[in-house]
Formats: C-alpha cells, sequence, structure tokens
C-alpha cells in the first residue's frame, strides 16, 4: 500500500509501505478520506509521538470501507462503509481499527462527510459532558470556536441548549460561529473576550480551552462558582501561575484532557456515550461536520501549511481514494 511518510527534514511523501498486520481483534479499512487534526502537525514536528505499540503514521480518523475481519466479529461484514477514530495510520490506502471503535456512516451523510465525524466530535462531547459535565442552560466559552473541534463543540452545547459564547480570529470566522448557534463570538485580535463577557455582567460555568497559559488567568476570572476549565490544548504556551486562593474560592475545577492515549475500553465508552446522546441528531443533520476543504492526499503538505496558518473554519479532509463512492448512507 501507499502511505504518507514523514521524511527526517519534515517534508511529507506518499510512497510505497508495509501492508498493515491486525491484531486480533482488529479489522483492516481501505481508507477513502482521513482528516487532519492538530495532533498530526505536532506529530511532524517530532512533538507528539503514537502511543506505543499503535501505527507511527499520521492520521487518527477515517472513513471507508471494511476489507478484512476478525473470524469472530458478528456486528460487521466485509463492504460495510464505517468512520472510526483511530490511535494513527489514517494517512494511508489501508488501516487498522479494533473492531469496536468503528461507528456506521450516519443516515443522509457520505463518506467524505464521516471523515471528519470521529476525533473532533469525541473530543467535544468528552469534555463538554463527560469532564465537565455541562448541563442545559448553562453558559459555556468554547476557545477556537472556527476549528474543528470549536465547531463541534458549538454544535453539540447548541442541542444540549446552552449559551454560547466563543473566541474567533478574524470577521469571517466570527459570521460562521454566529449562524452555527453561537450566541456571543468575540474576535480576540480586536476585543479582550474577558471584557467582553465580563461586560454582559455575567460568569461562565465552563470553559472549553486550546490555548492554555495566554489564558489562563482570565479564564479563571470569568468562571463563576462551581465552574469547570478543561485544557485540550496548550497552543498558547504550558506553563504559568496559579492563585489557587481564587480556586478555593469559586470551587472551581481544572482538568486536563487527551483523547488518543486513552484505552481502548474508555474510547469505546465515549464512542457509545456520543451515539446515544447525538447519534439522532446527526442522523437529522442538526449536527454535521463542517468542511473547510478537501486536499488530495498527494497534497498533504498543503493541507497542513493551511492549517498551521490557522486559515481553516472546521475540518481540512485529505481524499486518499480518488474514485470513492458518494452516494448518501441510507437508513
Amino acid at each position: 500500500m501507499k502511505a504518507i511518510i514523514v521524511e527526517s527534514d519534515q517534508s511529507l511523501a506518499w510512497q510505497n509501505v508495509p501492508d498493515p498486520q491486525p491484531k486480533s481483534n482488529e479489522a483492516i479499512i481501505e481508507v477513502h478520506y482521513t482528516a487532519l487534526n492538530r495532533a498530526d502537525l505536532s506529530q511532524c514536528a517530532g512533538k507528539y509521538p503514537p502511543p506505543p505499540g499503535e501505527s507511527e503514521l499520521l492520521g487518527l480518523e477515517l472513513s471507508g470501507i471494511i476489507k478484512q475481519l476478525p473470524a469472530s466479529t458478528k456486528d460487521w461484514k466485509i463492504g460495510d462503509k464505517v468512520c472510526a477514530l483511530l490511535s494513527g495510520g489514517g494517512y494511508a490506502e489501508l488501516a487498522t481499527v479494533p473492531v469496536d471503535m468503528p461507528m456506521p456512516i450516519p443516515k443522509n451523510w457520505t463518506l467524505q462527510e464521516a471523515a471528519g465525524l470521529p476525533e473532533v466530535f469525541f473530543t467535544a462531547f468528552l469534555n463538554l459532558f463527560l469532564e465537565a459535565k455541562l448541563q442545559p442552560g448553562e453558559k459555556v466559552l468554547i476557545h477556537g470556536g472556527a476549528s474543528g473541534v470549536g465547531t463541534a463543540a458549538i454544535q453539540l452545547a447548541r442541542e444540549a441548549g446552552c449559551e454560547i459564547f466563543t473566541t474567533v480570529g478574524s470577521e469571517d470566522k466570527a459570521a460562521f460561529c454566529k449562524k452555527l448557534g453561537a450566541h456571543h463570538v468575540i474576535n480576540y485580535k480586536t476585543q479582550d473576550f474577558a471584557e467582553v463577557v465580563k461586560g454582559s455582567d455575567q460568569h461562565v460555568d465552563v470553559i472549553l480551552d486550546m490555548v492554555g497559559a495566554n489564558y489562563f488567568e482570565r479564564n479563571i476570572n470569568l468562571l463563576g462558582t462551581n465552574g469547570r476549565l478543561v485544557f485540550v490544548a496548550t497552543l498558547g504556551g504550558t506553563t504559568t501561575e496559579l492563585d489557587i486562593r481564587k480556586l478555593m474560592a469559586k470551587r472551581i475545577m481544572l482538568k486536563g484532557s487527551t483523547l488518543r492515549a486513552r484505552p481502548l475500553v474508555e474510547k469505546v465508552e465515549i464512542k457509545e456515550a456520543f451515539m446515544s446522546r447525538f447519534w439522532e441528531a446527526l442522523e437529522q443533520q442538526r449536527i454535521k461536520t463542517i468542511i473547510d476543504s478537501v486536499f488530495d492526499i498527494r497534497d498533504t503538505e498543503k493541507a497542513h501549511t493551511k492549517m498551521q496558518a490557522n486559515e481553516n473554519i472546521g475540518k481540512i479532509l485529505l481524499r486518499v481514494k480518488a474514485e470513492s463512492i458518494e452516494q448518501r448512507a441510507k437508513g
């Protein structure tokens, strides 16, 4: 098969590599589409290695067709169209996936649309609802609202009946997030998000933060009593100072969270909980993958450059199989 290889100079090449060898609990998927995530850029830069025993190839999600299954599998059959979260290996023609991880393509979705579903929606769901325990009617601040995770989080919070604040870096992104369901959109390049929220005489209950150190003090000040702050990335730095008295006074919970390195059993639980709560909304297309652009797999470097420049609204996808079937899934 062919896959994207990271060269010693961090350039990317579409090269022949050995076919993946499935473990006893794994299926082989013919990859039609995969999607970019910030973790892929970090892995390219040598800053985010895959978990031990997982594929060294880039790519944390895919959509495609099942080509091989363990003999004991009853839930799937050869030829089923699926999407799945991966620990690595999606930037390739073939990938292995534990048989408990795939999801069917939601009714009325295409393979292309489903490719960008698992990573961002699982991340948003996990951290808003399982970690931060976001409740209907609460106020949530979502940083990076136009990112893949941000666009997923806005939609999930909207479905849950929450009041949504979000930060973005351009007026185009602000307009898009407003249409997506955010009630208060703040351009951090022209406004101080903390001043905007405070100016509305409000505190927030939950903050989903991808920035880290640069926003830490302002985040703490914006949280109300029993507020919850969840870190999912550190794009703005990793080190800061903390006045513990502020946490004590408002009984604030701090949580750091990643998805990739979690045990398989936890990932399956997250998948099942997400599907139980939001699958109907997906199939009715009240919630959907926001696709910014689609690149051919041979143009992966161009796709990475676009994400690195923070130009995208939603997901950047890679088309792996040129003749991918684009019919919408039926129930």
